[in-house]
Parts: structure tokens; C-alpha cells; sequence
């Protein structure tokens, strides 16, 4: 299967994560939606991730961070400078 990389916003209660997922280039659970609506999946694999505070503290890069699915608000994919 051919993949792609999209670049993705995450919020949880506590922090907004900006970071990488991988999603097939085309067809079933292409879309962002399809993604995170897969019944297997507990955890959000995400790549070259910045995770910032909601509260305000300092913000933290990891080159790794696996999300849990349950604690994700609101997903959206990323568009620099909106």
C-alpha cells in the first residue's frame, strides 16, 4: 500500500499537538476522518511532534508521541498561517 504523510493539529483537554501521521495516498482511510474513526485504533502515532500547553506553559518538541484516540477534542489538518 502507498502512504502518505499529512501534517495534522490534534487537541486534547491539556495540549494542541502539531505533528505527522501516515494515511494510505489513496482509497480506504485516506481522509483524516476515516483515519480516527477506525475501530482498532487506540493510539495516534505521530511523528516530528510540537505539543503545546493549553494553559500556557513552555511548548515541547518529540520526535515521537502516541495519542490516545479517547482524549482527542478536536483534529483538524494543518494549514500554515491559519
Amino acid at each position: 500500500m502507498e502512504t502518505r504523510t499529512e501534517r495534522i493539529v490534534l487537541e486534547t483537554h491539556r495540549h494542541r499537538i502539531v505533528g505527522d501521521v501516515t494515511l494510505p495516498r489513496e482509497g480506504y482511510r485516506s481522509r483524516l476522518s476515516d483515519y480516527l474513526n477506525r475501530g482498532d485504533l487506540d493510539f495516534i502515532p505521530i511523528v516530528n511532534a510540537e505539543l503545546e500547553p493549553l494553559n500556557g506553559g513552555a511548548p515541547e518538541s518529540r520526535s515521537f508521541v502516541a495519542v490516545a484516540r479517547t482524549h482527542v477534542q478536536l483534529a483538524f489538518p494543518y494549514e500554515p498561517g491559519a
